[in-house]
C-alpha cells in the first residue's frame, strides 16, 4: 500500500502479540494512515446510514462511536457506489449499519463477545472491519423508508446465518437479492451473517489503528 520504506515507517505502528508459551509470535502490522478512507456519503448521498455503535442500541449497549463518521476504503465505496445505483432503479436503497470500525472498538467487542463465528479477534489481523473493506447493510424501500424484511433483524445473532432453513420465503427472497447486486459488484457475503460483506481481496488491506477524531486529525 506504500510507495517506499520512508513512508511505511511514518504512517504504521507494530503491535507485537507474544505470549508466554510462543515467544516467537508472528508481529501484526497496524497501518495509522487514514488517507484511504472516504465517507461513503460523499459518494452517494443517497445511501442511508444508521451507525449501529454510535448509539447505545447494540448487543453491548454502550455507545462505542464518538463522533463517528461512516467511513469505507475508497475501493469499497466506488464499488456500494455502483450497488446502490443499481437498487435506485428498482425504488430500494442501501441502508449502512457500521462500516469502518476503530480497532480500539473492535477489541471491547470481542471482551464481551470472543466469539469468532461473529467478532473477529483483533490480535489475529486486526478483524475486517478496521480495514475499511467490510459493510454491515440492509435494504430499504425508497418510498416508505422502511427496512425490507430480511432473515433477522440486524445484529440479531441467534437468526443470522445464511443457511437457515426456517427463515421466511420473503425474508430469503431479499437476502438473496441483496447478497446477488452485492456480488454483481466485487463483494463477498459472510455465512454467518447475512448483512455482512466485505470487498473482495480484504486481506490485502492493511488493518487501520485509528480512531474517528484521529482520522479527522489527518484531513486538517
Amino acid at each position: 500500500m506504500f510507495k517506499n520504506i520512508l513512508i511505511l515507517a511514518l504512517f504504521t505502528t507494530i503491535s507485537t502479540i507474544q505470549p508466554m508459551d510462543n515467544p516467537t509470535a508472528t508481529k501484526i502490522v497496524f497501518s495509522k494512515d487514514a488517507s484511504s478512507l472516504v465517507e461513503i456519503q460523499k459518494v452517494n448521498p443517497t445511501i442511508k446510514v444508521e451507525l449501529v455503535f454510535a448509539s447505545p442500541n447494540n448487543f453491548t449497549k454502550q455507545v462505542l462511536y464518538r463522533n463517528a463518521q461512516c467511513l469505507l476504503h475508497k475501493d469499497a465505496a466506488e464499488k456500494l457506489d455502483l450497488v446502490q445505483k443499481e437498487f435506485l432503479k428498482q425504488g430500494l436503497g442501501l441502508l449502512i449499519g457500521d462500516a469502518f470500525r476503530p480497532l480500539a472498538v473492535q477489541r471491547i467487542l470481542w471482551d464481551i463477545n470472543p466469539d469468532e463465528n461473529f467478532v473477529a479477534n483483533p490480535d489475529k489481523g486486526g478483524g475486517r472491519h478496521t480495514r475499511g473493506t467490510a459493510v454491515d447493510l440492509t435494504l430499504i424501500n425508497l418510498e416508505t423508508g422502511e427496512m425490507l424484511k430480511m432473515p433477522s433483524e440486524v445484529s440479531d445473532f441467534s437468526r443470522c446465518r445464511r443457511n437457515r432453513q426456517d427463515m421466511s420465503p420473503t425474508g430469503r427472497k431479499n437476502m438473496l437479492l441483496l447478497e446477488g447486486i452485492m456480488k454483481k459488484h466485487g463483494f463477498l457475503p459472510l455465512a454467518s451473517e447475512w448483512w455482512h460483506f466485505d470487498l473482495a481481496g480484504w486481506r490485502s488491506y492493511p488493518a487501520i489503528d485509528l480512531d474517528f477524531d484521529e482520522i479527522e486529525a489527518q484531513k486538517t
